[in-house]
C-alpha cells in the first residue's frame, strides 16, 4: 500500500485509475474545506457507502465496496492507503468543464497538498469569460501556480494549436496537471516547473493564474499568499505579467483580498504597478465576503472581510 502523500508518482497508473472511474458515470463537486469538514462530521458519514463518498468525500472504505479490479487499479497507482481494517483514497477527482481533474485527497494538509475548490471553478470562469470577450488571437499563454491544471487545460480544449504553458513550484502540482492534461486529452500543454516565470521564456498573449492568497501559519504551498494580509503573491504575479505580457496581451489574475477599513490595499498596491507600466486594467469584487472564518485569526485582526477579485490588466 502506498503511504500518504501530496500526489502519487506513478502517472500511467493514475490515468487508468481516473479513466476507470469515468467511464462509471461518476461526478462530483468539490466544496470548501469547511464545508468538508461539516459534512463528514455527520454520524451516518463515517464511512464510504458509494463511489462517490470514496473519491470525493475522501472517506474510509472497506473491501466489498468497490469492485475488486477498481481496488487494484487504486493499489497500482500508489492512491490507496489502509487504515486498520479500512482503506481510503490517497487522492480525489472532481469534476469541471465536462472533466474530471486528480487532486488530493481532503484534509489538504500537507505542505505540498495539490488543491481543487470552489476558487477552481470560479477562476475558470473569470479565464474563460475573457477568452470569450476577447479579440486578439492567444497563441501562447500560461497558468501561473497552475495546481491542478483546470484553466490551462480549459483554455487549451479551446485555443487548438497554441502553446499553453502550466508553471508551478511544486512537483506534486504538476504531475496532477500532466495527468489531468492526459485525462482530458489536450495538446499543445506543457506542465514546467519554474517560480513565477523565472524558468519560462518568451512573452505571452495571456497570462492567468490563481494564487495563494490567504495567511496560513503552516505556510502550505497551496494556501500561504505571504506579504501584507496574504497579497504578496498576488502581487508578484502581477509584476511578472507586467514585464512578460506581449502586445495586446492580458493577465486574468483571480485572488483574495483583505478590505481594512474600507480600503483595498492590494487593489491600491497592484494598479499602481499596472499604471507604472502602461496596462490598462480593471479590477471587480466576485464575492464581497468570502472565508469570514479566517477573520478570527489574529494575523486578520484589521481586516474586516476578504473578497474574492478579479484584476484584467492588458498591455495596449
Amino acid at each position: 500500500m502506498a503511504q500518504s502523500l501530496a500526489f502519487p508518482a506513478d502517472e500511467d497508473a493514475l490515468v487508468a485509475l481516473a479513466r476507470a472511474v469515468s467511464e462509471t458515470g461518476y461526478t462530483f463537486t468539490t466544496v470548501t474545506p469547511a464545508t468538508h469538514a461539516r459534512v463528514n462530521a455527520r454520524p451516518r458519514n463515517a464511512e464510504a457507502r458509494s463511489l462517490r463518498d470514496v473519491f470525493g468525500w475522501s472517506r474510509p472504505f472497506r473491501r466489498g465496496l468497490l469492485p475488486d479490479a477498481l481496488v487494484r487499479l487504486m493499489d497500482e497507482a500508489g492512491a490507496l492507503m489502509r487504515e486498520g481494517e479500512r482503506l481510503r483514497a490517497a487522492i480525489r477527482l472532481s469534476s469541471l468543464d465536462g472533466e474530471l481533474f486528480a487532486h488530493a485527497a481532503y484534509p489538504p494538509s500537507a505542505a505540498d497538498a495539490v488543491f481543487f475548490g470552489p476558487d477552481t471553478m470560479r477562476f475558470v470562469a473569470a479565464v474563460l469569460a475573457h477568452l470569450e470577450g476577447r479579440d486578439r488571437p492567444v497563441r501562447r499563454a500560461v497558468d501561473i501556480g497552475c495546481g491542478a491544471g483546470a484553466a490551462g487545460i480549459a483554455l487549451a480544449k479551446r485555443l487548438p494549436g497554441a502553446e499553453i504553458v502550466l508553471a508551478d513550484i511544486n512537483p506534486a502540482a504538476l504531475r496532477a496537471a500532466r495527468v489531468n492534461a492526459r485525462l482530458a486529452g489536450t495538446e499543445g500543454v506543457e506542465p514546467r516547473r519554474s517560480d513565477m516565470l523565472r524558468d519560462v521564456g518568451g512573452r505571452f498573449d495571456l497570462i492567468v493564474s490563481n494564487p495563494p492568497f490567504m495567511i496560513d501559519a503552516s505556510e502550505r504551498a497551496y494556501r500561504h499568499g505571504g506579504g501584507p494580509l496574504g497579497a504578496g503573491l498576488s502581487l508578484a504575479v502581477v509584476e511578472a505579467a507586467c514585464e512578460r505580457l506581449a502586445p495586446g496581451g492580458s493577465l486574468v489574475l483571480f485572488t483574495g483580498a483583505a478590505i481594512v477599513e474600507g480600503r483595498d490595499p492590494f487593489r491600491e498596491a497592484a494598479g499602481a504597478v499596472c499604471a507604472r507600466a502602461g496596462l490598462d486594467w480593471s479590477y471587480r469584487e466576485f464575492d464581497p465576503d468570502a472565508y469570514g472564518e479566517e477573520l478570527d485569526d489574529p494575523a486578520y485582526g484589521e481586516a474586516e472581510r476578504i473578497a474574492l477579485v478579479v484584476l484584467t490588466a492588458t498591455r495596449p
